[in-house]
């Protein structure tokens, strides 16, 4: 234990830490100066501080509450060392933080009696707090199992709906991450980036609903075709949605949003501008450049300059034009994922 004592005499410094050393093996620091020794007391946190009453400067109710107020020494035992006759001082001290007290002249078997109990109920204290953090670490520990196995579902069940798609499933991570930079680009909260980076990928779960016939169609769908292709949106939601999971609620919503346009023309609902939760405005723009840009059984891949002019056509058309400039700013980034997720890169993580 860390043991300050506070008196302007010598001699009392001298006897208390005698005293003291006598209880066990304590660290113990004297000050004769009270400004010195509440200094040390708010830099160096101590374990029990004995103080006198009367002194120079700063007396003890004072620094009892200069000391209280710091929040590290709120919970601190303090024992304060009054004369006998200032009843009045020793409300007082009670009301600053005071936890017990001796009266001079010093009883030794009192002192040493009093000091234990402080002691131990230092100690504790430590104890407790000790059991806390440890507790709070298990906490932590059991989240990030719980979120593990979380995002692992979520990867298998794009996965799921991947081996249906003729998308590959460096597709998934590319747009993924071109979701992420956009959300970075856009100065959302560093959570918000992750959970989107992590839930990008369940946008076409509901494909796993669509018939064969129409999902892997080697040209383009018919009215009636397209559809029921566009139910994929509504049945990825079904899917999704009614969790408590943060993760799985945005993965919902970005499943039953993320083909409505800007414009209002999109499906399933029509929504218009910022009516369209900005997940899914994200990830219409990383998801539709993406699919253009890669070859698929029922057309060639574009060339980078092509799709760059088509999304910049449909600024405020198909896309939210902020989205849109937020991932053409510094398209090198969005190169650098591209080359990262090949076709051929099928096993990566998302990190």
């Amino acid at each position: 234990m860390h043991i300050v004592i506070i008196d302007d005499t010598e001699i009392n410094l001298t006897l208390l830490q005698h005293l003291v050393h006598k209880i066990g093996t304590h660290t113990t620091l004297t000050f004769a100066d009270p400004v010195q020794g509440l200094a040390h007391c708010l830099s160096n946190t101590p374990d029990l501080l004995i103080v006198d009453y009367m002194m120079p400067q700063l007396d003890g109710l004072e620094l009892i509450r200069q000391f209280r107020a710091a929040p590290a020494c709120r919970e601190i035992p303090v024992l304060m060392i009054t004369a006998n006759d200032q009843l009045e001082v020793r409300y007082h001290a009670l009301e600053d933080g005071a936890n017990d007290f001796l009266s001079k002249p010093i009883d030794k078997i009192e002192f040493k009696a009093r000091v234990r109990n402080m002691l131990a109920l230092r100690a504790n204290q430590k104890r407790l707090e000790d059991q806390a953090s440890w507790l709070a670490e298990e906490v932590v520990k059991a989240t990030e199992e719980i979120v593990g196995r979380e995002r692992e579902t979520i990867l298998r069940l794009s996965r799921a709906a991947e081996y249906r798609d003729p998308e590959t499933g460096a597709h998934i991570l590319r747009m993924a991450h071109y979701a992420w930079l956009i959300a970075v680009r856009l100065g959302l909260p560093v959570p918000q980036q992750q959970l989107l980076l992590e839930a990008a990928p369940m946008h076409d779960v509901g494909k796993v609903g669509v018939p064969d016939h129409i999902l892997l169609k080697p040209a383009k769908l018919d009215t009636h075709e397209f559809e029921i292709m566009k139910q994929h949106a509504q049945m990825g939601y079904r899917i999704l949605a009614g969790s408590q999971s943060p993760l799985l609620q945005m993965a919902a919503e970005v499943a039953l949003h993320h083909h409505e346009k800007f414009d209002g023309t999109g499906y399933p609902l029509g929504l218009v501008g910022d009516t369209i939760p900005l997940t899914a405005r994200i990830v219409a723009v990383a998801d539709v450049f993406d699919a253009l840009t890669s070859a698929r059984p029922y057309k060639p891949a574009w060339d980078i300059d092509r799709a760059v002019e088509f999304m910049r056509a449909e600024r405020g058309r198909h896309f939210d034009p902020r989205c849109v400039d937020a991932f053409l700013h510094d398209f090198d980034e969005v190169l650098a994922i591209r080359e990262r997720y090949r076709d051929e890169a099928t096993h990566e993580v998302l990190s």
